[in-house]
């Protein structure tokens, strides 16, 4: 086995890991704070995507195009909760589904007017295009590894404020029973703007990330909201450790995955079989995981302690 190929699939790893984390511990705040289920919060990882390529295009500069991009979608997700989801915390989640699957809808053809049917570019900064040498002899794109160490501390600064801050007590109590917090004086309509509102700009970080390396595009929010559902469920909805570590399990068994199988289905398939194998069987894995996870613990690996309605 090439170990530096193994190590740089580790990091790849990590970097997913990472992206579907900044997803999912938004959603999941959302799902199990305000018990919505919210299947636009990949379009507001578009909307970031599209959002840092005209804040680039307009400052010439990715990292003021990236810093103008939070605010933007952090706005963007306070407008769509006072507008379109307020109304629905009380319906049940099927009518929650329609109307953030019209959402969805909106967003497209909105994206579509503005910016047009043709995907975007997000150029980088000299210093963020070229790559690292991690260990001698490896090296690695220097803008991915600033997407790890970007994630891993924004995982920090998430894990302070929801254990160490009174709105991190808010949040915990919210998910535990909102009710009672309701009962003691908490403004719950505007504690749920500020959550959404949060979950909105970690989509839109995690979209501002993806950009520059995979195309920014109409739709691009779709295919990895069903990986980010992965995640919460792993780990538990409403937990920000759980979607944290299963992020990282899934980014892993995903990438290496995708990496290493056809070497290994080669020694028992024809070559051309075990190529187009093996990527279906990395996302196997994935669910199978899932599967696994939902058999032995229903609530997920970490779900969060004392949640009741």
């Amino acid at each position: 086995m090439n170990w530096l190929l193994l190590l740089e699939q580790i990091l790849n790893g990590f970097q997913l890991g990472l992206l579907l984390f900044l997803l999912a511990a938004g959603l999941t705040l959302v799902f199990g704070i305000m018990d919505m289920v919210n299947l636009a919060h990949g379009s507001l990882y578009m909307m970031g995507a599209y959002f840092c390529a005209t804040f680039t295009g307009w400052t010439g500069s990715f990292l003021i195009g990236a810093l103008l991009t939070l605010p933007a979608v952090f706005l963007l997700g306070v407008v769509v909760e006072v507008v379109a989801l307020r109304t629905l915390y009380a319906r049940d989640h099927l009518d929650q589904v329609m109307a953030t699957f019209g959402l969805i809808l909106f967003f497209n053809e909105a994206t579509r007017l503005i910016w047009g049917p043709i995907g975007l570019v997000i150029p980088l900064p000299e210093f963020l295009n070229q790559t690292v040498e991690i260990i001698p002899g490896a090296p690695y794109p220097a803008f991915r590894l600033a997407i790890i160490l970007v994630g891993f501390l924004i995982a920090g600064l998430l894990y302070v404020i929801v254990s160490r801050t009174k709105l991190g007590m808010l949040i915990r109590a919210g998910a535990s029973n909102r009710d009672m917090i309701g009962a003691l004086g908490i403004n719950i309509r505007l504690l749920f703007t500020l959550v959404f509102g949060l979950g909105a700009a970690l989509a839109g970080r995690a979209g501002l990330m993806a950009g520059p390396i995979l195309s920014v595009e109409i739709g691009m929010g779709e295919s990895i909201l069903i990986l980010t559902l992965v995640v919460i469920v792993i780990g538990g909805i409403g937990s920000i450790k759980g979607a944290f570590i299963a992020a990282i399990l899934i980014g892993l068994i995903d990438t290496v995955g995708r990496s290493f199988l056809p070497e290994i289905l080669d020694l028992v398939l024809p070559s051309q079989t075990a190529a187009t194998a093996a990527p279906a069987i990395s996302s196997m894995m994935i669910y199978l995981l899932m599967a696994l996870v939902l058999a032995i613990k229903p609530q997920g690996l970490f779900p969060p302690k004392g949640v009741g309605r």
